[in-house]
């Protein structure tokens, strides 16, 4: 049981500040601040990742922004839902419903992340954020899964009154996208997935649902690359899910009905991500099925989160047991997140039947 109930908030509007910042903190060995973002890109490289050096660099500059604060009103359900399924935050838009639901999954990070769901649900989303590891009492690892886990979860969105059926839309990137291509390959009432840099193959450990089960693709580290700053480059670790026993890892998403948005980072470093996106295409197509719609941003990483948020080019990798390098050009990476935030919200309400969005800046 994970509800959290968000208090109503004013609307509070600032139309002009000014920021004067002669010094900035460094972690990192920051030295650069993109305006674009108000985030000093610290974590570029050159230091291991969560490692504060206590250094302090000036920064001679003065910015102005505008400070606006939205809704104006609640983004989740007033009382906690109980229920078998753990794991869960459903957040409710503020304008009266029944809204369009969607499932919101993140990667081997593992936990319950609500920030994501938070903000779908001011664009007019009832959005689950769903744990599915390491949260609560779920289990500690990803060694076995059950995809009736993920059933649930989906059953219980669509059984909601405030959710507009007759199907529900999926979000999940890395290992949730991943996920997400599970669900909709196995499960009913998916009607839409966005993936974000997700595998085409089972990733990490078993998967499991009635009776058939989904072996994970074999790792090789052998080709994991060191780069010139001591991190990991392990874009090349997992065996190609189309040759040999490794096969059997290719999730079938021929057995999807829903249709498929891929957001792809095309300097992702922590697997093949264009790769994966042309394969599943490819794999839907010679089974009749609707052409996904691909969408690949040049210089973006791994972590593509929603606009403005820094770039996170390394950290730990809990399945590697060692930092290793995410991939992405800041500029480059900004951009694709703003791009791409814009990308998943039209492909939801295209195809989960609610056109327009409640105003927001984000």
């Amino acid at each position: 049981i994970s509800n959290k109930l968000l208090s109503p908030h004013p609307r509070s509007v600032v139309s002009r500040s000014e920021f004067k910042m002669a010094s900035s903190p460094a972690v990192l060995r920051a030295s650069r601040l993109y305006p674009w973002s108000l985030k000093s890109w610290a974590q570029l490289l050159g230091s291991p990742p969560m490692k504060q050096v206590g250094r302090i660099i000036r920064v001679p500059a003065r910015m102005a922004a505008t400070l606006i604060l939205e809704p104006a009103g609640r983004c989740c359900w007033d009382e906690p839902v109980r229920i078998a399924v753990s794991g869960l935050a459903p957040e409710q838009p503020v304008k009266p419903g029944p809204f369009p639901g969607i499932v919101d999954m993140f990667g081997t990070g593992g936990g319950l992340l609500e920030y994501r769901a938070s903000l779908l649900a001011g664009k007019g989303f009832a959005v689950m954020a769903l744990a599915f590891y390491n949260y609560e009492d779920l289990p500690k690892t990803m060694d076995i899964l059950h995809l009736e886990y993920f059933e649930e979860a989906v059953n219980y969105l669509l059984s909601h009154p405030e959710v507009k059926g007759p199907g529900v839309g999926l979000l999940g990137i890395s290992k949730g996208g991943e996920l997400c291509l599970s669900m909709a390959s196995f499960l009913k009432g998916i009607t839409a997935a966005v993936i974000i840099n997700g595998s085409v193959a089972n990733v990490g450990g078993t998967l499991h649902y009635k009776g058939e089960t989904l072996p994970p693709v074999g790792v090789n580290r052998n080709r994991i690359k060191v780069t010139k700053d001591g991190y990991a480059d392990i874009v090349d670790i997992l065996n190609s899910p189309l040759e040999g026993p490794d096969q059997k890892s290719f999730i079938p998403v021929e057995r999807a009905e829903s249709t498929f948005l891929f957001l792809v980072g095309q300097d992702d470093h922590n697997w093949k991500s264009e790769f994966y996106a042309n394969e599943a295409c490819k794999r839907l197509q010679a089974h009749g099925r609707r052409k996904p719609q691909i969408i690949c941003y040049a210089g973006a990483g791994h972590y593509i989160e929603p606009p403005y948020f820094p770039l996170c080019p390394a950290s730990l990798h809990v399945l590697v047991g060692s930092p290793v390098i995410f991939g992405g050009e800041p500029r480059a990476h900004a951009m694709a997140q703003v791009d791409a935030w814009k990308q998943l919200q039209t492909f939801f309400h295209k195809h989960l039947g609610q056109e327009g969005t409640i105003p927001a800046k984000l």
